[in-house]
């Protein structure tokens, strides 16, 4: 078994969690790899699928002018609607009726902003949403639905975009790599176990992130989680969304948290590939 020398921290995927992750800890100073069990031109998980509208908390056109190059011109003849701190917790509460952990609600709308603007420092490239959610009003461009960034080139451009800092900082990524098993001392997680291009591969780490999505594309896990008839449903995501990861941790005693049976449909094209 081929055996790769040790990292401080190992991230299992590479979509835009894993990617943040990664580039989280090298910027702190430690020796990342991420495993990736998709080909390079498949990679990204379904964040490659993300159409890259994000919803973060801002007040006036100042918040966003930290996130997208706005004229000045623009900026003052443009109604950029707003999604104050109040109005993101009073959304969220609604739509989620109340059932959400108030600790992590506190750190995603309050700390949302910060995040946007890290994101724009590891590369990411934002732009004023004109597509979808605006629309000139009375001779005047209105926005609406709270929805007035979104990411250059979308999902795929962001995953772009994070790859390429990424390499620029020695993150190692290692393609047509799936983790197989945690290697497990008894007391903490200490590597993975993995078939890289088909060969098993050992990878040692101090830490390792699994961040390497849900079950999607696991026809026999969503008639599980989600009911009789969504193993036939067709996903518009990446096909190596498996669960593997979720598994892996369960089966060494991680406790399931949070709602399985949310998912999040989409129109598709009847007669679209795939």
């Amino acid at each position: 078994m081929n055996e790769v020398k040790p990292y401080d921290v190992l991230v299992v995927g590479k979509g835009k969690a894993a990617l943040c992750a990664a580039l989280a800890a090298r910027d702190a100073g430690a020796r990342v790899a991420m495993l990736e069990a998709a080909p390079l031109e498949e990679s990204g998980g379904n964040s490659s699928f993300a159409g890259g509208v994000m919803r973060f908390a801002y007040s006036s056109v100042e918040d966003l002018r930290r996130l997208a190059d706005i004229p000045d011109e623009e900026a003052r003849n443009t109604d950029w609607d707003s999604n104050t701190v109040e109005e993101f917790y009073d959304d969220l509460y609604r739509v989620t009726s109340y059932r959400t952990d108030p600790q992590l609600s506190e750190t995603l709308i309050t700390r949302s902003l910060e995040g946007m603007a890290w994101l724009r420092g590891q590369g990411a490239r934002f732009v004023p949403n004109y597509g979808t959610q605006s629309a000139v009003i009375n001779g005047r461009r209105k926005f609406f639905g709270r929805f007035p960034i979104i990411v250059n080139g979308g999902g795929a451009g962001l995953v772009q975009d994070l790859t390429r800092t990424a390499g620029k900082k020695g993150i190692e990524i290692f393609y047509e790599t799936r983790a197989v098993s945690l290697l497990y001392d008894g007391a903490r997680v200490q590597g993975v176990r993995a078939k890289r291009q088909g060969k098993p591969t050992e990878f040692h780490a101090r830490t390792v992130v699994l961040a390497c999505g849900g079950f999607e594309a696991n026809p026999e896990w969503r008639a599980r989680y989600l009911g009789a008839g969504w193993e036939l449903a067709k996903g518009r995501g990446t096909r190596f969304n498996v669960g593997d990861g979720l598994k892996k941790a369960i089966d060494l005693g991680a406790r399931p948290h949070g709602k399985r049976s949310g998912r999040h449909a989409v129109s598709r094209v009847r007669h679209a590939p795939g």
